[in-house]
């Protein structure tokens, strides 16, 4: 999900503002850490959270995402954006996750070798070791540590703790069943980024986010509903976040 173009351009935008990264969070109501992922490409914002950059910034989401070059060529962008910006939150979470899916396909798709007669396909290929499942569904149990290797053709993988692998449907669009997921544990307070949670030998990925009561797993597939967590775990309950899921991808089939 790395966008270096866009993490630039915020970072340029920030540092004309006159901000730091944690005025500029303090403004938004997000923390240091959100926007350093921002800038170094390891996150993109949503929707509603770009319409907050464009407004204290001063500068357009259009600009910000594309550059100034592609607006002015590209007749569509605007109308896209006009469009979307009449959506609810949640559907507008929705164009953007498909809109960064469709960007990565798109740089996939350059970055593919063509000729390959003369050597094994497998050599141009980037391997990454899983460990497990975990689930999108309704629950995954742990089994054996089963590890697996999985390909992709993508070279630009951030640095990771570990991989897993989705099962189940109900982070679709943006996660599909049998996509490896890389994790990076973390000490951060989870505020709607997407995490792997342990809860009494269960593993789940969900968006999570916690107040002071209870650890919330939204599913982003409307048909599953919300789980929610005590906080802290009650008598005999378990419950623990793993590490947050800093990319992923859908293997080649080798």
């Amino acid at each position: 999900m790395k966008n270096k173009a866009f993490a630039d351009r915020l970072k340029e935008a920030r540092k004309s503002a006159k901000l730091s990264q944690q005025s500029l969070a303090d403004k938004i109501g997000r923390t240091k850490s959100t926007i350093s992922r921002w800038e170094s490409g390891e996150r993109n914002p949503k929707m509603f959270e770009m319409v907050e950059l464009e407004n204290i910034l001063g500068v357009s989401a259009q600009t910000l995402m594309f550059g100034k070059d592609k607006i002015e060529s590209d007749a569509i962008t605007p109308h896209i954006l006009r469009v979307s910006s009449q959506l609810n939150k949640t559907r507008q979470e929705k164009v953007l996750n498909f809109a960064v899916a469709q960007l990565d396909e798109q740089e996939l798709e350059k970055n593919k070798i063509i000729d390959i007669s003369n050597q094994s396909r497998t050599s141009q290929l980037t391997a990454v070791e899983t460990v497990e499942k975990v689930s999108a569904g309704f629950g995954f149990h742990y089994g054996e540590n089963e590890k697996s290797l999985y390909y992709t053709l993508r070279t630009d993988l951030p640095r990771f703790d570990f991989a897993t692998v989705v099962d189940g449907d109900s982070m679709e669009p943006t996660l599909h069943d049998g996509d490896v997921i890389l994790i990076k544990q973390t000490y951060d307070t989870p505020q709607g980024g997407i995490y792997v949670v342990d809860y009494d030998g269960t593993s789940w990925v969900k968006e999570v986010t916690l107040d002071e009561e209870e650890l919330i797993l939204h599913s982003v597939n409307e048909k599953y509903r919300d789980r929610f967590l005590p906080v802290p775990p009650e008598d005999g309950e378990y419950w623990n976040i793993v590490g947050e899921v800093v990319d992923w991808f859908t293997p080649e089939i080798v």
